[in-house]
């Protein structure tokens, strides 16, 4: 039996963590590969956990997906971080490389770049994004300045709640060589004539914290053409997917983004293609049977 074939185990990590769809795409790629045995499960792991449970898995575990807030957390734990990865200083992804000894080799990389790209790319077609906005400083803002980067924007504008704590965000950018401008997240007629005359608008805020911006959009009611991509999709429309909607605007739900960077996750830990037809499906019924 080849080292892909052979039963693994993986998770997804995070606090919290139960809400997670990643279970559903993970097992059904590997129902639809044939690889028999492999197990996927949630594991609420906090911050504080996290080393430990990192540093007890062994050649059994295929790998790791990894949320917030672990997704700087896990870095001093690897043994190598991939390029993408190091420069956008996050990593959602451990990869388990057995060795022959008694510990394997824990190999970071970020899939949420491809997750983003691949998504923005749903609604933008053959379109490049030569005008964006990040709403948020965490980081998946991080990860969607290169996505941005690789659409054709390298100096988009992002709005965050507080200047006082994008100096990860800033290191990040400069890694990358993109030069976006930040600015404070507000509700005010300035806010929604940029958001209105952009290429793309990603939010990468938790679940709600965009409502005021969907109310001030709400109101001013302006005619937008552009794309947006909210990475929360609990509620499914968000405020802010349904007010850019109703504007005129393109929406990508933040679970194509979800679809896309899981598919590249179980390209590289089963080392196979993903089924993304069937992973799309088991989203589908996934998030109908949520709503």
């Amino acid at each position: 039996m080849s080292a892909a074939r052979a039963p693994r185990r993986a998770a997804v990590l995070g606090h919290p963590v139960a809400h997670s769809l990643s279970p559903v795409l993970h097992r059904t790629a590997y129902e639809a590969l044939g690889l028999d045995g492999w197990s996927y499960e949630a594991i609420d792991t906090t911050e504080e956990q996290l080393p430990a449970l990192v540093n007890g898995l062994d050649a059994s575990w295929a790998g790791l997906s990894l949320t917030m807030p672990l997704k700087h957390a896990v870095i001093p734990l690897l043994d190598h971080v991939d390029p993408l990865a190091n420069v956008v200083g996050a990593v959602n992804t451990l990869v388990v490389q057995p060795t022959g000894g008694r510990r394997p080799t824990f190999v970071g990389t970020n899939t949420d770049v491809h997750g983003l790209v691949a998504a923005l790319r749903e609604g933008l077609g053959e379109r490049g994004a030569r005008t964006a906005v990040v709403l948020g400083a965490g980081a998946t803002a991080a990860s969607t300045l290169a996505a941005l980067a690789e659409l054709g924007c390298t100096a988009p504008t992002v709005l965050v709640r507080s200047l006082g704590r994008t100096g990860t965000l800033q290191r990040a950018a400069h890694r990358m060589g993109v030069e976006p401008r930040f600015e404070i997240l507000d509700s005010s007629p300035g806010l929604v004539a940029r958001l209105a005359q952009a290429d793309a608008v990603v939010a990468t805020l938790p679940s709600r914290a965009a409502d005021p911006v969907a109310e001030a959009l709400a109101q001013a009611a302006p005619r937008v053409t552009g794309v947006l991509l909210d990475v929360v999709y609990d509620p499914r429309p968000t405020a802010l997917s349904a007010a850019w909607a109703a504007a005129g605007g393109i929406v990508v739900g933040g679970e194509r983004m979800l679809l896309h960077q899981a598919a590249e996750q179980v390209r590289l830990m089963t080392g196979k293609v993903a089924p993304l037809a069937a992973m799309d499906q088991a989203l589908e019924a996934a998030l109908g049977v949520a709503a």
